[in-house]
């Protein structure tokens, strides 16, 4: 037995919650540091602005009143269309002070997708830019007593300004006294049998973050630690993977409002600012490989990815390459940062997921509804309670109820615990290894991507009598979404009608939802109530891909 292994066991051993009676994500990630400190290097373009905690803390604390005064209330919902940068993390970390409820959304959204989780949410405020504004404003305007707020040197009426806000607010504000469970973030999740659904998490879900954080950027933080990720803040992984946890530990994070990723662009960005720990999803580290990207004046220490496997020849190139050896780790909306990996303490076994952080306890669920010995494949499930894990989905408790299952712990008792739906196993030193999904969910560039709301927008079209949309193997993508679709009576297949369904897809819901492929058949395979086999559909892409 190695040292390694030692303290991979001593870590468990000796960890323990310790949730605050009262905690707060925005006194954790701001208030309590040094105001002179430096938080943000924010890159707008080719202009860099800095920003220290006490900016960001006067900024939150003006944006809290300003909302306030709009009518936002504790429990209210927030929506929030921004990208990277100041007036994002400022609007975060406002919406928490008011005990309210920040609802994030990629500016990648199309009108569709922005509706759905505005109306459903029933968002008092949405805080957008120009850049997103036409579609955002169109939506609440068909919504009832939607505000919209706008980062934008002008705004015409109905809208509010940002900085008309900030600059008639007082510096000082008082802080919601929330506890761990009290709702802080609404993140909706890919649907895979409907509409995509909210994962509701309460403040616990920052210290539930904090044991894999710091051991999957191995012992983050160190002194000069500066992190960056070119993932979105909208999603779980860019806001808890990287920027959130980040400022709870008083170091600065790099924010570039990009929405397309450049590999050159990365390795120079990475340098020049000094980067030292960096959250890079896989399609990244793949085009920084095909772009032959080498270390250079990186001083890069710890790198992390997730999302799917990278493999040993990825690996090795991160080692050769950035000088690290990638951290993979694995987790989804609904309880996010479970397992991974940290090289600075264990070894890193090429295509595992890792094994399970501190505080988290992860096994496999066979098919007889007990725990798995290690090499039986089954489902990936985590014990609650643990902060980690989601307070419920938004509205829908039958959903929450299906999302959980009770085991039995063989002294006459059960332990629940929260259903993954990825199908994997255990070995005997506790590594655990991906097999296949237990549901529809395509994965693509690191989204997360439900097949259900793309049938939908599909069938949308006239011209469409029924579609189905599945994930196919792509080399650097992962995945892509590839659309099978039957035509209505009388229509005639074409390269125009192919393309009007790939950009319906593109416009309304998000650019990397859209179908790559779109193939007309005269059936699809359906079950005997009438659902569509979307897993015959996806072996046999495989299988073609395969050549088999």
């Amino acid at each position: 037995m190695h040292a390694g292994e030692v303290t991979y066991r001593s870590l468990r051993e000796s960890f323990r919650w310790d949730l605050p009676e009262r905690c707060n994500i925005a006194v954790a990630c701001a208030d309590v540091h040094a105001a002179t400190s430096l938080a943000m290097i924010e890159i707008v373009g080719g202009r860099v602005r800095e920003h220290t905690f006490g900016h960001i803390t006067e900024g939150s604390n003006r944006l809290a009143n300003g909302l306030d005064g709009l009518g936002v209330t504790r429990g209210d919902r927030v929506g929030i269309v921004l990208p990277q940068g100041f007036d994002v993390a400022i609007a975060h970390l406002a919406v928490y002070k008011l005990g309210a409820i920040a609802v994030p959304m990629t500016q990648l959204f199309g009108p569709e997708a922005i509706r759905h989780r505005l109306a459903d949410s029933g968002a008092r405020v949405v805080v957008t830019d120009t850049t997103t504004l036409d579609v955002v404003a169109e939506v609440a305007g068909e919504l009832d007593d939607v505000t919209v707020v706008v980062a934008a040197d002008t705004v015409t009426s109905p809208h509010v300004r940002l900085q008309d806000l900030l600059e008639r607010a007082s510096v000082r504000a008082e802080v919601a006294p929330t506890g761990p469970d009290d709702p802080a973030l609404l993140i909706y999740t890919s649907g895979t049998t409907g509409s995509p659904k909210g994962a509701l998490h309460g403040h616990r879900v920052l210290a539930g973050h904090l044991s894999g954080f710091d051991l999957m950027f191995d012992r983050f933080p160190h002194p000069d630690d500066r992190m960056w990720t070119p993932a979105d803040w909208a999603w779980i992984g860019g806001l808890l993977d990287a920027f959130l946890p980040a400022w709870s530990h008083g170091r600065p994070v790099i924010a570039t409002p990009r929405a397309r990723f450049d590999p050159e662009w990365a390795v120079a960005l990475m340098a020049e600012h000094g980067v030292t720990t960096a959250f890079l999803p896989p399609t990244a580290l793949k085009l920084m490989r095909q772009a032959d990207a080498t270390a250079g004046d990186l001083q890069l220490r710890s790198v992390m990815s997730g999302g799917e496997s990278l493999g040993s020849e990825m690996l090795s190139w991160g080692r050769e390459h950035l000088g690290v050896t990638i951290n993979e780790i694995y987790g989804q909306t609904e309880a996010n940062l479970l397992v991974g990996n940290s090289a600075a303490i264990w070894d890193v076994r090429p295509g595992s997921m890792g094994r399970p952080y501190p505080g988290h306890e992860v096994a496999v669920l066979a098919d007889d509804g007990a725990i798995a010995p290690p090499g039986v494949e089954g489902e990936l499930v985590v014990r609650a309670p643990d902060p980690v894990l989601m307070l419920r989905y938004w509205n829908q408790p039958e959903a929450t109820e299906e999302k959980f299952v009770d085991v039995p712990d063989g002294a006459g008792g059960t332990h629940r615990w929260l259903r993954t739906g990825d199908v994997g196993t255990v070995d005997d030193d506790g590594y655990f290894w991906f097999t296949a999904r237990d549901d529809d969910v395509i994965i693509s560039a690191g989204y997360r991507i439900g097949p259900a709301e793309i049938e939908e927008c599909i069938i949308g079209h006239p011209a469409v009598a029924l579609a189905a949309a599945v994930g196919v193997p792509d080399e650097v993508r992962g995945e892509v979404v590839k659309a099978f679709v039957t035509l209505a009576d009388g229509v005639a297949p074409s390269a125009e009608l192919r393309d009007e369904i790939r950009q319906r897809v593109r416009t309304q819901l998000a650019a990397y939802e859209y179908p790559r492929e779109v193939e007309f058949v005269d059936e699809l395979p359906l079950t005997t109530t009438g659902k569509i086999r979307r897993r015959d559909l996806r072996d046999r892409e495989i299988a073609r891909a395969a050549g088999t």
